[in-house]
């Protein structure tokens, strides 16, 4: 029998996810609200919460409960844990559905605190996704804000701190890949620093809305129920009591559009995020930043001579996977088949992964731009390789002369591309030219005054923007 042919032994329990596995580490405080145990501790907040609600307002014979019992309920999402995992797990094997086994193990601690008289107000005239919409605004809501920004923040702070300290550092620009205006590398960093800090602004500023409306969004069974409350009202308050905002107007789902524009919103972070890891990339292939040796660290398995620039590599893939399943859950949750239906359900378990794979890119780019440092000789020596991007400086003040009338030249631009154009031309040959130029002498003197690493404009004060 041949060797490949004989199966392997089983491997004991294993996580098919690298998140969960090789970098749960750096991921791993996304599953204390995007895994399945978070979703349910919010579903069970919600459930409790919502028989708060109902008490306080004396609805259906109940009296407020006492801040006691309110304690002793509200413990049973504060303290939820390994034992409420596995309660849930077996129930839902039995129930085959996630939200009634919440509704059940609501109602046996109910039990177990000597509460069954409140116990049939458990999920009271409440649709399935009305406790999901809530849970799901809040377990996002919380992730994006205590766990996705604040390491988003982090590498906004590290390429300012980086764009102050090079805003200085003169470097040969490419456009399209060639030698171009020069700029600074502060600036370059900048740049980075404030389109990211728009959109953070914008996730910042994101809507987190749930619906708490019945079957199909009428409130239908709460006026049968009673037709006296103004359940419109009431609901609002819980929801917007919960910290989310409230959608009034919905089918049996709450219509997802906020988790759309979210998920576009985390989605073109990740793009500039991804723009950023070439680009470094790149200058750390240009020999502009050289990397840090990290004591112990292999670079290559073969070539003891390298530093691999993984963290900016990973990053990229990363941004790449969180992207393509950023824009999934986009283009899957923004329709809903008439009233309901069910592809949201399996697309929204899914949030966790792709922001996910987002924030070990961001961990990777704050690392890897702790572990380079600029190679400022690099960068003069190719400057003063490139003395023909001063020719935009020469046909510029040139077109100024002649529009001021002291000079006679025509078509400037043509008169430096043949001087420039293809050629590599030095400091002595741009000087000989200048001063062969009918110009003024002031002009004359800026002209030969700049060499390619003092013409940078204002990019050092536009650091400031940042």
């Amino acid at each position: 029998m041949p060797v490949t042919s004989v199966p392997p032994q089983p491997f004991p329990a294993q996580p098919l996810s690298p998140l969960d596995g090789r970098y749960a580490a750096a991921v791993g405080a996304l599953a204390e609200y995007l895994s399945e145990a978070g979703l349910n501790r919010a579903r069970v907040e919600v459930e409790v919460e919502w028989l708060i609600t109902l008490t306080d307002r004396s609805l259906f014979g109940t009296s407020p409960l006492s801040e006691a019992d309110q304690e002793r309920l509200r413990a049973l999402y504060r303290d939820f844990g390994q034992d409420e995992i596995d309660w849930l797990s077996a129930k839902e094997a039995v129930t085959r559905h996630d939200v009634k086994a919440v509704e059940y193990l609501v109602r046996d601690r109910l039990s177990a605190l000597g509460l069954d008289a409140i116990a049939e107000l458990t999920h009271f005239a409440c649709t399935s996704e009305d406790i999901n919409s809530a849970s799901y605004a809040l377990t996002v809501q919380r992730a994006v804000t205590r766990v996705w920004l604040p390491k988003l923040r982090t590498v906004i702070s590290t390429l300012r701190t980086m764009a102050d300290e090079l805003r200085d550092a003169a470097m040969l620009a490419r456009t399209h890949g060639q030698p171009a205006t020069p700029t600074t590398m502060g600036k370059e960093l900048a740049v980075f620093a404030y389109r990211l800090e728009r959109v953070a602004a914008q996730v910042e500023a994101s809507d987190f809305l749930a619906k708490f409306s019945g079957a199909t969004g009428t409130w239908s069974a709460h006026l049968a129920a009673d037709p006296d409350v103004d359940w419109p009202a009431l609901t609002r308050a819980f929801i917007e009591g919960l910290g989310i905002g409230f959608n009034p107007l919905t089918t049996q789902i709450e219509s997802h559009d906020w988790q759309v524009e979210l998920y576009d919103r985390i989605r073109h972070a990740g793009g500039i995020l991804h723009n950023l890891a070439t680009d470094i990339w790149t200058y750390i292939s240009l020999g502009y930043f050289s990397q840090i040796p990290v004591a112990g660290a292999t670079g290559s398995s073969t070539m003891p001579h390298k530093i691999n620039p993984i963290r900016f590599e990973n990053a990229e893939a990363n941004l790449e996977l969180s992207g393509a399943l950023l824009g999934s859950l986009s283009q899957t949750l923004v329709t809903s088949r008439l009233q309901r239906d069910l592809t949201d359900s399996t697309t929204q378990r899914n949030i966790g992964v792709a922001l996910g794979h987002s924030l070990l890119a961001l961990d990777n780019l704050t690392r890897g731009l702790g572990e380079i440092s600029l190679a400022q000789p690099v960068l003069d020596a190719d400057l003063d390789a490139n003395w023909e991007v001063l020719a935009e400086a020469i046909q510029t003040v040139v077109r100024a002369e002649i529009a001021a009338g002291r000079s006679q030249i025509t078509d400037p631009y043509a008169l430096l591309k043949d001087l420039t154009r293809g050629r590599r031309v030095g400091a002595p040959e741009l000087a000989d030219f200048v001063n062969g130029l009918d110009i003024g002498d002031a002009a004359k003197a800026r002209l030969l005054a700049l060499t390619p690493a003092t013409y940078i404009g204002l990019a050092a004060q536009l650091v400031d923007e940042a």
